[in-house]
């Protein structure tokens, strides 16, 4: 079977895009309505919970990683018994996880204090608002979340987006109801809780709807369920490593440094994540495609893709990068004000931060659709040591810049040479060379036109709401406009203004 890759992408980017949006303003009225009606170490409290259920859901293994990709060739040989009985597998796994969660989660819970430096707010039980995380997390695994696994491998996350679109709308408006007027974060955890269930009962009946015929009936032999269990094992190092470079940061802070220190610099990278989420949203609309076309297609014009690819990702990389260099302090100014500002530098440390972690993230497209896990299994792990190795270290003599630095250095000397390696000798050898004089020529292009517009709104005064918006014309218009005179004769970018013609056409007859 023959998935609609183009089709299914474009579809994907297209809801991923405006869910992103969505999932930027809501989130953001409720941190805002965190800071000004209960106070910043709320806020901080709250970024501190989610990174220690993050190490908690190391239970999951990489298990929807493995299932989802086990899945590609029984979908494209349209073999519905198999497809059945990996649902049954998933299932089972993820009950057995969400015990583990359980499990893990108690005998966590009696250092939870040890977490925290300061600023508590007297009137918080810290335990209750840690069970009623951990409630949430082990419900997303026994409430039918195996069931994402067939929009995923069919490429349908545009459903996924659908569904979270409906729960979310509900959950936060619980959550803002729970701010506002009882002015309890007990009450908007539990909404929170609600808003979960709500979100895996939509997923069941969307994929009753879609796929009536597959549900989770049969049984894997042997062989393979061995062959999945390994891939697991490898994923999971890969899963640890990633759990240490995302919540080392905030945990470190919170334990060193105090809540409130830990809310700014969450504030900031808040903004910076929601960027990242942006050009993800890229990466899982094609990574099903990419895997099937793994199957299909030929190496030749899987590195093509590659390449049209890493074009599209590098262009809207330094327009975040623009934008975070163009309006970032201004941003916070209006948003919480001067007192919660960090110096300027650390804006120039996330712009790098995040090239980093978009540069791992594009080529884990094709190491995830290749299916190498166990060839890159040490990689996300040996960053995420070396990043928490460097947070305790240099947090001590740097404070917060400490913290952040130790991410790019773990992210630029270990996971992005690393996985560069893994890539081009695994999955596309030879191709090396042609593809770093692509990503130098493409990094040297995206600074230059990320540094044009901030010149020129640093030449401009202003405060305030008028000049955020005049810096980001700026910074929209100048961007795109150097990126533009730049590759203008770009085959890469004529082909791809081709195949929106192609999209527009086809969607415009319909």
């Amino acid at each position: 079977m023959r998935i609609e890759r183009t089709k299914n992408a474009s579809r994907n980017f297209a809801y991923g895009i405006f869910y992103r949006f969505y999932s930027i303003v809501f989130p953001f009225v409720i941190r805002t309505a965190i800071i000004y009606l209960l106070g910043v170490e709320y806020l901080g409290l709250n970024s501190l919970f989610s990174s220690i259920l993050q190490v908690l859901n190391l239970a999951e293994l990489g298990v929807g990683s493995a299932m989802v990709f086990s899945m590609y060739a029984p979908i494209a040989r349209n073999d519905s018994s198999k497809i059945c009985s990996l649902m049954k597998l998933y299932r089972i796994y993820y009950r057995i996880i969400g015990l583990v969660i359980l499990l893990g989660g108690v005998i966590l819970s009696p250092i939870i204090p040890m977490l925290i430096e300061q600023d508590v707010p007297p009137s918080i039980n810290i335990y209750i608002l840690y069970y009623l995380n951990l409630l949430a997390t082990i419900l997303t695994y026994w409430l039918f979340a195996y069931r994402n696994c067939l929009f995923q491998a069919f490429q349908r996350i545009d459903i996924i987006t659908k569904t979270t679109l409906i729960s979310d709308t509900v959950k936060y408006c619980g959550q803002l109801v729970a701010l506002a007027v009882f002015h309890d974060l007990y009450i908007f955890f539990i909404v929170g809780i609600l808003g979960q269930v709500f979100n895996n009962i939509l997923i069941l009946l969307f994929s009753k709807k879609y796929y009536p015929d597959l549900n989770p009936t049969g049984s894997i032999q042997k062989e393979e369920r061995k062959t999945i269990n390994g891939r697991i094992r490898d994923l999971f190092t890969s899963k640890l490593g990633w759990t240490i470079v995302s919540s080392a940061d905030t945990i470190v802070i919170s334990a060193f440094l105090g809540l409130k220190v830990l809310a700014v610099y969450q504030n900031y990278y808040y903004i910076v994540s929601a960027l990242q989420g942006m050009i993800i949203i890229l990466f899982n609309s094609v990574v099903a495609g990419s895997g099937n076309s793994m199957i299909v297609d030929s190496n030749e014009k899987n590195y093509h893709d590659l390449k049209k690819l890493s074009f599209i990702t590098f262009w809207l990389l330094g327009y975040c990068c623009a934008g975070i260099l163009c309006i970032m302090q201004i941003f916070m100014k209006v948003w919480v004000g001067d007192e919660l500002l960090l110096p300027f530098y650390f804006v120039i440390l996330f712009c790098i931060y995040l090239t980093g972690n978009i540069i791992v993230q594009l080529l884990s497209v094709y190491k995830d659709a290749a299916g190498i896990w166990h060839k890159d299994r040490f990689r996300p792990l040996a960053s995420g040591i070396t990043n928490l190795g460097l947070n305790l270290i240099f947090v001590n003599y740097f404070n917060l810049m400490g913290v952040v630095l130790s991410t790019i250095i773990s992210v630029f000397f270990v996971s992005v040479p690393w996985i560069i390696k893994n890539v081009f000798i695994l999955i596309f050898p030879g191709r090396f060379r042609d593809y770093f004089r692509l990503m130098i020529n493409m990094l040297c292009a995206i600074s230059i036109s990320a540094i044009f517009p901030y010149l020129i709104c640093y030449a401009i005064e202003g405060d305030g709401i008028g000049k955020l918006v005049l810096n980001l014309v700026i910074c929209t218009t100048g961007y795109n406009l150097a990126m533009y005179i730049i590759y203008r004769r770009s085959e890469i970018l004529s082909e791809l203004f081709s195949t929106m013609k192609i999209l527009a056409r086809n969607r415009s007859s319909k």
